[in-house]
């Protein structure tokens, strides 16, 4: 999918670096880069279609975020996924999640709670066809939304970094189709309370999420020992 310009009246608030970033994360986190392959900022360039500058300001965030490794005159090497980091990033997330539910629940905008009942039954209609990659589009939306109306920038950005984390892991462990059928019944919940405008129940089934997502981590720790 290449990264196009638009004339300046219809650009969006996404810089050329944010939408190249997040094509890169995308293809990091869905394996189109796999851990351990060389990626050269030239071949970036010319598969997004954009210029050598963005790319280069997108790779450095990704290495601040550990998904790749800048090695001079050689190119980015993308790091393997690290299992057990990913107890760490819960205990990270949890408290940040809860707060993010409480505060969508109370700062959410009319238009943004009508966006997260189409969101949830989206995510819902994923996991039951066994699409992964609708699921993982659906469920960055989802975050997308839920913490664009959180209305904290700070906690948006810290986020953005946990949460492209936790999808790496997740494309490349869970593959179990029962998995993303949990899940998305989970973020429905989730969602429908927060549209609802209750704080308590979102942040309950909050942390219903999160029990399930550590028992998936702790399975794919047992598996790899």
């Amino acid at each position: 999918m290449p990264v196009t310009t638009t004339p300046a009246a219809e650009q969006t608030s996404d810089s050329l670096a944010e939408i190249a970033y997040r094509r890169i994360e995308e293809m990091i986190v869905t394996r189109e880069l796999l851990p351990g392959s060389m990626i050269s900022e030239n071949q970036l360039a010319d598969e997004l279609n954009c210029g050598r500058t963005p790319i280069r300001e997108a790779l450095q965030r990704l290495k601040l975020e550990g998904f790749i490794e800048i090695h001079p005159r050689r190119g980015a090497l993308v790091t393997p996924v690290d299992v057990m980091r990913q107890l760490e990033l819960l205990e990270v997330r949890r408290p940040l999640e809860d707060l993010v539910a409480r505060l969508a629940a109370e700062r959410a905008t009319p238009d943004e709670r009508r966006e997260m009942l189409r969101l949830a039954d989206e995510i819902t209609a994923a996991a039951e066809r066994g699409d992964q990659r609708a699921y993982l589009s659906a469920n960055r939306a989802i975050h997308d939304i839920r913490t664009k109306a959180s209305r904290n920038a700070m906690l948006s950005r810290t986020m953005g970094l946990v949460l492209g984390l936790s999808r790496r892991f997740w494309y490349a462990y869970i593959q179990d189709t029962g998995s993303f059928t949990i899940a998305a019944a989970l973020h429905n919940d989730i969602l429908r309370a927060i549209a609802a405008g209750s704080a308590q129940d979102a942040a309950a089934h909050v942390t219903r999420l999160l029990d399930f997502l550590e028992s998936l981590t702790r399975r794919a720790i047992e598996r790899q020992l």
